[in-house]
């Protein structure tokens, strides 16, 4: 019998890149730009994404199904209408939740194994 594969796992493990890019557009469509300003401002300046990394994730993870461009972004209104919004597809939702789930249970096993306690290092 031939099965087919299941999208969710198949999709795992996302890079760094794409897992910033699924939180990122979690709450609402971005432009590329607003991608790489709210990775930036969720994690303190500590992640930068780079342009070219940035829009090679953003064409892979179409073809997965994992995001799809959005005609206009929230308050679009006022921006460039030459800017390609993005929004996270169902897949995507589930990916990230499943991607979520995995790496929870890699700092569990690091936690477990006294990584994750400074005063064992």
């Amino acid at each position: 019998m031939n099965q087919t594969p299941d999208p969710v796992t198949s999709a795992l493990p996302l890079s760094w890149v794409e897992f910033h890019i699924l939180v990122a557009l979690a709450p609402e469509p971005l432009h590329g730009y607003g991608i790489m300003q709210d990775t930036e401002a969720r994690t303190g300046g500590s992640v930068t994404l780079e342009p070219g990394n940035l829009y090679r994730a953003l064409q892979r993870m179409r073809k997965r199904g994992l995001v799809e461009r959005t005609e206009r972004g929230p308050g679009s209104e006022r921006e460039d209408e030459r800017r390609r919004y993005y929004r996270v597809t169902a897949l995507g939702r589930r990916v990230a939740a499943a991607e979520t789930r995995r790496m929870a249970s890699l700092v569990q096993m690091a936690t477990d194994r006294s990584l994750a306690d400074p005063e064992g290092a």
